[in-house]
């Protein structure tokens, strides 16, 4: 996989009626891996994976309504508007990892990160904060897997500047993808720049066989935090 971006071809633009914030489409795709057998599959992975994160998902809510007046004081979930298929944006579900920020304080990834408290960063390292995002699954905004959903300040900025970027809107984002078990966390435009590509590949290639693959290095990363930040 480690040659993926290079072996990557030149941007399709979306096509059809364009959304009023990205300039992007309702579209159908229909790139490599579509048809019948891809949605049956998907259906598949995303009816599977649920079910098994249900329990998990039960039992983290509990244990955290527990710990947080404690150890991380504010409301159980995070709420925010990501951007998905077609451009269109959806709530995403996570569990809080910082601390509530201050009315007025700045918004800048640095300062988000100095707000991260002790237990928020055990459920960031193992991917425990974004167990909720199942419930997307299950209100349809979000696939098992595919292209990790940005948030929508980042996605306008990044659809004018990263070549590419708006290839990810043909698909429902992912809870995991491609470019998060292979590369990581994306903190800088050279890095969101590589997540482009792995997710452009992912959305002409996309496969069982390359679910499989992000499946199983999914698992590598919740058993031993590489990657999270």
């Amino acid at each position: 996989m480690s040659d993926i971006a290079d072996r990557l071809s030149p941007s399709r633009p979306v096509s059809g009626a364009a959304a009023a914030a990205f300039g992007l489409s309702d579209v159908s795709p229909v790139p490599s891996g579509s048809g019948l057998a891809r949605c049956l599959w998907v259906g598949a992975v995303n009816g599977v994976f649920t079910l098994l994160s249900l329990p998990t998902l039960l039992a983290a809510t509990i244990v955290l309504l527990i710990l947080n007046p404690r150890y991380n004081p504010g409301p159980l979930f995070f709420v925010q508007q990501r951007v998905g298929r077609g451009g269109r944006v959806f709530r995403i579900y996570k569990f809080r990892t910082m601390a509530v920020a201050p009315a007025g304080s700045s918004t800048s990834i640095l300062a988000s990160e100095t707000r991260i408290t002790r237990l928020g960063r055990v459920l960031r390292k193992f991917r425990i904060d974004e167990l909720p995002n199942f419930i997307n699954v299950l209100l349809g905004d979000m696939n098992v897997i595919g292209p990790r959903p940005d948030a929508t300040e980042q996605a306008q900025i990044y659809v004018r500047t990263v070549d590419g970027y708006r290839d990810r809107f043909e698909v429902k984002p992912g809870i995991t993808g491609l470019a998060q078990v292979v590369q990581g966390y994306a903190a800088c435009a050279n890095s969101t720049r590589k997540k482009a590509r792995y997710d452009r590949y992912y959305v002409r290639r996309r496969s069982a066989r390359l679910d499989f693959f992000v499946v199983m290095r999914t698992i590598q990363v919740m058993l031993t935090g590489v990657g999270s930040r």
